[in-house]
């Protein structure tokens, strides 16, 4: 069997890193090289590596290690991604044997660094790392930047991040914020049309950033505008990762003035104390919170907001802790992520005093969740006996009270109010098409899920689709 330009990719982490995945997987295409499946089937082996937290940072250096100890002779292995770019030679010396290493902002080298590790005479690992004041933002070889999930599609509208989260450690990994030209991401847009994406997802570190280095004012607006005029036949255009104090009126009214773009808000807010945030360094202006989503849920009906909060930050009191539940409380957020504080070593929060203890993280992660776990049913509750539009992405197989699988077929699809990966299912009886949008009328609703059957006329027809094994319902813990 020959490996020869033959490669396996393995991507860990986030959406944005998938796409970063995709973009090397396309330069290694447009050079003769075809992506496998099975890693003993190729030459070169590659992790796309996460390395924004403790666990993240562990599977990556778990999944390199396994690759490293069961190589075969003539295969290379090489560490890509936030993991690389940050710790480099900590990598190598965690990965004895690892073959290259290659930065978050090189991936576009991907085939270069190949190149040279099949003309190196030594064994020691090449290293293609960028340092932290280059900024790439025009080299992508012409690739689409963008990551094909079914009928969805993640376009990466900029990279890197200027703000100054003391918690963060992305502007060490990525660099400064990088806008992409305007007219690349709408022909992009264009592309994805003709090979007929029903759902364009713009992601960025903080998309509501986009165009401040292009000169650009409201930036984010001009790019929706602009999408929109030039691929009118996206049904759904979601956008991710806005940034507090910068979803402007300008975006509400572009938002709320195109039908394609979902009345969807994603926005991490972190915490709901003035005090927490300031140490956070982050906006701490709260006013702005309610002022800014009142006035989108006026001019957005049905708007569903997303946010994410950290618990136990260095310093949280229990007044500051109990006043991000009353935020919460207050606001009633369609949907919270919820994480415990991880110390990141070289941010700042790292030297701050007061670090909570790891039983009150989790007393408080969970208080938290309870909490939100209540207001999400009643939102989810308030849906029964409307009809919603879902984008159907699979089918599973219900189970009976014991846990047996029944022949009744479950159809797993999200609404607008459901971005992919992050937030919950439409689930609907029977087979629905793969990849189709189509109309349902909610039966029942749980905290994270509604439950659904199909409001349509005539019959449908029915697509190939792959089953997702997420998809094992058990109908009888569903509560109406």
């Amino acid at each position: 069997m020959s490996r020869k330009n033959k490669y396996f990719l393995l991507s860990l982490g986030c959406s944005k890193n998938t796409v970063d995945s995709e973009s090397m997987a396309q330069v290694l295409n447009q050079h003769g090289m075809r992506g496998v499946g099975d890693p003993d089937s190729a030459e070169v082996l590659i992790v796309n590596t996460c390395g924004f937290i403790d666990a993240a940072r562990q599977e990556s250096i778990d999944a390199l290690r396994e690759l490293v100890n069961n190589r075969r002779a003539g295969q290379m292995v090489i560490a890509a991604g936030c993991l690389s770019q940050r710790y480099g030679a900590e990598v190598v010396a965690q990965v004895p044997g690892l073959d290259g290493v290659i930065g978050t902002r090189r991936w576009m080298d991907i085939f270069d660094l190949i190149t040279r590790l099949r003309a190196r005479r030594h064994p020691e690992p090449l290293y293609h790392l960028p340092t932290e004041a280059e900024v790439v933002g025009s080299d992508e070889r012409g690739v689409l930047r963008a990551s094909l999930q079914g009928a969805s599609a993640y376009l990466k509208v900029a990279d890197g991040c200027r703000r100054p989260c003391a918690f963060c450690a992305i502007p060490k990994i990525k660099g400064t914020a990088v806008s992409r030209p305007i007219e690349t991401i709408v022909r992009e847009a264009v592309d994805l049309q003709a090979r007929g994406v029903k759902e364009l997802i713009l992601i960025a570190q903080d998309t509501t950033d986009y165009g401040h280095d292009l000169g650009l004012k409201d930036g984010l607006a001009h790019l929706l505008d602009a999408i929109v005029d030039a691929a009118p036949d996206i049904p759904w255009i979601r956008v991710m990762y806005a940034y507090p104090g910068y979803v402007t009126p300008r975006l509400i009214e572009t938002m709320a003035r195109h039908r394609q773009v979902l009345p969807y808000l994603d926005m991490p807010l972190q915490h709901g104390s003035r005090s927490t945030l300031l140490r956070m360094r982050r906006p701490a202006k709260i006013e702005w919170v309610y002022e800014t989503v009142e006035r989108m849920r006026q001019m957005l009906p049905g708007l569903a907001v997303r946010t994410t909060f950290i618990v136990g930050y260095p310093g949280e009191t229990d007044a500051e802790f109990q006043e991000l539940l009353d935020f919460v409380r207050d606001m009633q957020f369609d949907r919270v992520g919820a994480f415990k504080y991880s110390f990141e070593a070289g941010t700042p929060s790292a030297e701050l005093p007061g670090h909570v203890e790891p039983e009150v993280k989790e007393a408080r992660w969970n208080a938290l969740m309870e909490l939100q776990q209540g207001i999400s049913l009643a939102k989810n509750q308030s849906f029964v006996g409307k009809t919603l539009d879902v984008l159907v992405e699979g089918h599973g197989h219900a189970e009976d009270e014991n846990g047996e699988l029944t022949g009744d077929v479950v159809s797993l699809a999200r609404s607008y109010r459901d971005a992919p990966e992050i937030d919950g299912y439409v689930l609907v009886e029977g087979e629905l098409p793969v990849g189709e949008i189509v109309p349902v009328r909610v039966t029942g609703a749980t905290a994270y899920d509604l439950i659904a059957t199909p409001d349509v006329a005539g019959p449908l027809v029915i697509q190939p689709g792959q089953v997702i094994s997420e998809g094992m319902i058990n109908l009888s813990d569903i509560q109406g």
